[in-house]
């Protein structure tokens, strides 16, 4: 310890600060005594690294077992997540997960090598083939491929699925999709990866699809229109049946973006709505893990017609049954018109073990329970909040404005308050949205807080908002230059300084 009067101050600041929540030190920080871990190299006085890789030895702070507790627990408070209260981000849906998907994916017969063959992986493919089925029967396809990582991806795959369709049936002039104007920003990104043109699409004034709008928009040119269904102010698209008529009668496809399936599940499919192709999302809809980068899930399910363009392989019940047994066989096989793999094996494996523990533990009536649940916990919460919550009734979310307020201030206000905000400014069609999903797993009191939150930043002054948040370990940020110029390591933040 140091003598001097002013160290023993620091130290008594530092630990004032972490015991408030608002501030950890870094582990170098922590200690001032540092010890030294050095040595002499390879024996050859040489390292297979280049030299601007290597260092000759390396200072560690010197801090016991429960200083190192401390820390990282210290650390994983600091962190909201969905394990520590709601995370109301409307399309998002960052949802709690049950615990018991990851100890089916974690079992050690769930751990299967890629490349084991299909006779000594009939389990695995087994489990496969269930997961298409399930997945094709929720959405009402005829078949699905379960390679796609992520949401975003099956989107990509859909797209190109569709592409390969037109192509094989002489028509790849079509070179135009349509997308909504309050659509998910990764159907835009999507069809234009895909090569296509994006055509916007305005609301009516209802906040539905524009039949006017949609009629002036088809054409030989078009390729597919992306919709989901509810849309992303949480309202069923009522015409949806004339609207799939409309696409279908010049040529085009109608792809079904699946965020927002959570919303219908054991009470309408997307298939019987008229739906060519969609994509599923697993994280927002079957409890996968969302966000951290992944891994993830998106499979696509297609009709008959698309079936043969799917990503190769996928996975079949084999003709030859095992004659001893009597039990059916799997196998895989490549699709005729393919567009090739898309990712290795069948996809994330243990996210799709996850997403068919769920289906299979809740079956048909709790699948049902929980799109029940979903639609009444969203209108009760916008019943609650005292903010404006244009359009309605709603499905799974719903859209609120902040009105005179900031969105943004209104979010990290809500911080403060210790709730995570909605999503904010999107759509664009509402002034200051405030896109809120509670989900399916909140309870009763959960909402009356979220709404007491809510509540209690509409009452505030701008002074107020435009200074928060003032309670969490990180302040207000530039958020333009965090997003340009982003510094992704201490390393980087002490070279700028």
């Amino acid at each position: 310890m140091s003598d001097d009067p002013r160290d023993d101050r620091a130290r008594y600041d530092q630990a004032r600060y972490v015991e408030n929540g608002q501030y950890e030190p870094l582990l170098s920080e922590k200690d001032l005594t540092r010890v030294e871990i050095g040595g002499d190299g390879d024996e050859d006085g040489g390292s297979p690294l280049p030299d601007e890789l290597t260092r000759d030895s390396l200072e560690l702070p010197a801090l016991s077992e429960p200083e190192l507790a401390r820390h990282y627990t210290r650390l994983s408070q600091m962190i909201y997540g969905i394990d520590s209260g709601p995370y109301p981000l409307g399309s998002c849906t960052m949802k709690y997960n049950p615990k018991f998907t990851e100890d089916v994916a974690a079992l050690p017969k769930a751990a299967v090598h890629p490349d084991r063959s299909e006779r000594s992986t009939q389990g695995t493919l087994e489990l496969l083939y269930r997961l298409q089925d399930y997945l094709g029967r929720i959405g009402g396809m005829d078949a699905v491929t379960l390679q796609p990582p992520a949401g975003a991806a099956g989107e990509f795959v859909g797209i190109r699925v569709a592409a390969a369709y037109h192509e094989h049936n002489g028509e790849g002039h079509r070179d135009e999709v349509i997308v909504p104007e309050s659509a998910h920003g990764t159907n835009f990104a999507s069809a234009a990866l895909g090569g296509y043109d994006v055509v916007s699409l305005p609301s009516d004034d209802e906040g539905r699809v524009d039949l006017e709008a949609l009629e002036a928009a088809l054409s030989e040119n078009t390729a597919a229109l992306m919709l989901t269904n509810p849309n992303t102010l949480g309202l069923f698209e009522r015409d949806i049946a004339e609207i799939a008529e409309m696409v279908h009668d010049v040529g085009g496809l109608l792809y079904y973006d699946g965020a927002n399936l959570n919303a219908l599940l054991g009470r309408a499919r997307p298939g019987d709505m008229g739906f060519d192709v969609m994509h599923y999302n697993v994280h927002k809809t079957f409890a996968t893990p969302h966000g951290g980068g992944g891994p993830g899930a998106g499979p696509v399910g297609v009709v008959d017609e698309l079936a043969p363009f799917l990503p190769a392989p996928r996975v079949r019940e084999a003709d030859d049954s095992d004659s001893r047994s009597g039990e059916p066989t799997y196998e895989l096989f490549d699709p005729e018109h393919t567009i090739g793999k898309v990712h290795g094996y069948q996809g994330n494996w243990l996210v799709l073990v996850k997403a068919f523990a769920y289906i299979a533990r809740l079956g048909d009536e709790g699948l049902a329970d929980a799109s029940a649940t979903a639609v009444l916990n969203a209108n009760y919460l916008a019943s609650r909040i005292e903010y404006e919550v244009p359009y309605g009734p709603f499905h799974h979310e719903f859209v609120a404005s902040a009105g005179d307020q900031d969105a943004a201030d209104v979010a990290k206000r809500m911080l403060d308050h210790g709730v995570h905000p909605p999503t904010t400014k999107w759509p664009e069609i509402v002034p200051e949205a405030l896109m809120t999903e509670p989900t399916e797993v909140e309870s009763k009191a959960t909402l009356d807080r979220l709404a007491a939150a809510f509540n209690a930043v509409a009452a505030e002054d701008d002074e107020t908002l435009e200074g928060a948040p003032q309670r969490t370990a990180a302040r207000r940020i530039d958020q333009t230059d965090a997003a340009r110029s982003p510094r992704l390591s201490w390393q980087a933040l002490e070279d700028d300084d």
